[in-house]
């Protein structure tokens, strides 16, 4: 049985998915980690693009093409800050993992990579944002089954790890099924 949602470790710039998402800020014109690398390695052209983009508010997201990346898109996704959790930060997480997959597939993108977003510079704690993000990925899968493929694609082992647990605990049906 092929699994449509897996967790890798690895470089989210170096992807093959016609689709990666970028864990990006409200201006969409670079920041630091994830979002800096992937437009480091996409280009001027990128940072062009996302100026007539004029931004994109929390929660939602923006297509651009990929440029210089492997991948064919970039999609542009704004996570919340965590605040203490009690700010909407798990509504608005959600949000992005939604309204990316639901934007792949407006646009017949059948295999995406995902960074794990909010939890670098935004402070979100990686064992709740999996939780957040996987219950919102296996929705969208549900919802979408042209999409193929999502890959949660994480910089460290260790955040993996919260990953593939979350995972195993809520959605693996079988030893199979286990990342």
């Amino acid at each position: 049985m092929s699994r449509r949602f897996d967790v890798i470790v690895g470089d989210l710039t170096l992807s093959h998915a016609e689709a990666i998402v970028n864990a990006a800020n409200e201006t969409l014109l670079g920041g630091g980690g994830v979002d800096g690398a992937i437009h480091r390695a996409a280009g001027s052209e990128l940072l062009a693009q996302c100026r007539t983009l004029h931004g994109c508010p929390t929660g939602q997201a923006k297509l651009t093409p990929g440029y210089r990346l492997p991948a064919k898109y970039i999609i542009h996704t704004v996570g919340p800050v965590w605040r203490g959790g009690e700010q909407g930060e798990a509504a608005a997480l959600a949000s992005c993992y939604h309204t990316s997959l639901a934007l792949a597939a407006s646009h017949g993108i059948k295999t995406v990579d995902f960074s794990s977003i909010s939890t670098g510079v935004f402070g979100y704690p990686v064992a709740l944002a999996a939780t957040v993000a996987e219950k919102a990925i296996m929705e969208e899968l549900d919802a979408h089954p042209e999409i193929l493929q999502v890959r949660m694609v994480c910089h460290t082992e260790e955040t993996a790890l919260f990953y593939r647990q979350t995972y195993n605990f809520w959605y693996a049906e079988s030893k199979a099924d286990r990342l």
